[in-house]
């Protein structure tokens, strides 16, 4: 993606559910060395995809997060639930990028290590347009 490429959402296509409506692109240096550093907690439905990224650290951070390593195809390669502040999860060489998500999003989705995620930018405008062709008279 190019970078301040905006929000995105994730939805989880295997498990047919959603894990985030507002979450953030990292693709340029500062903004993945920042991430979600400086923040107080995550929105419900938010989060930071980090791209290009394998590995994560929470140092410095106040909250714990949900992660998922997603593989060059969006295919989850790796999950860790919970990570607690001022931890540092190991290299994955399969992984392309890493999406940080509110603690439980993981469990409460479903997801599981293989899953088909979609990634793409919500536009707002676009969705209106198809709803108001779609609505009865």
């Amino acid at each position: 993606m190019a970078e301040n490429s905006g929000s995105v959402y994730v939805y989880n296509q295997t498990r047919e559910t959603f894990l985030a409506f507002r979450v953030k692109v990292a693709d340029s240096g500062l903004s993945r060395m920042v991430g979600l550093l400086g923040k107080r907690s995550l929105e419900p439905e938010g989060g930071v995809w980090i791209v290009p990224c394998n590995s994560i650290h929470t140092i410095g951070m106040l909250f714990a997060i949900d992660v998922v390593l997603l593989d060059k195809d969006f295919k989850v390669v790796a999950l860790h639930e919970l990570v607690r502040p001022f931890s540092i999860t190991r290299p994955n060489f399969r992984a392309e990028s890493v999406i940080e998500l509110p603690p439980h999003t993981i469990f409460k989705s479903g997801t599981m290590v293989g899953d088909q995620f979609v990634i793409e930018r919500y536009e707002a405008s676009r969705a209106a347009s198809v709803a108001s062709r779609t609505a009865l008279p």
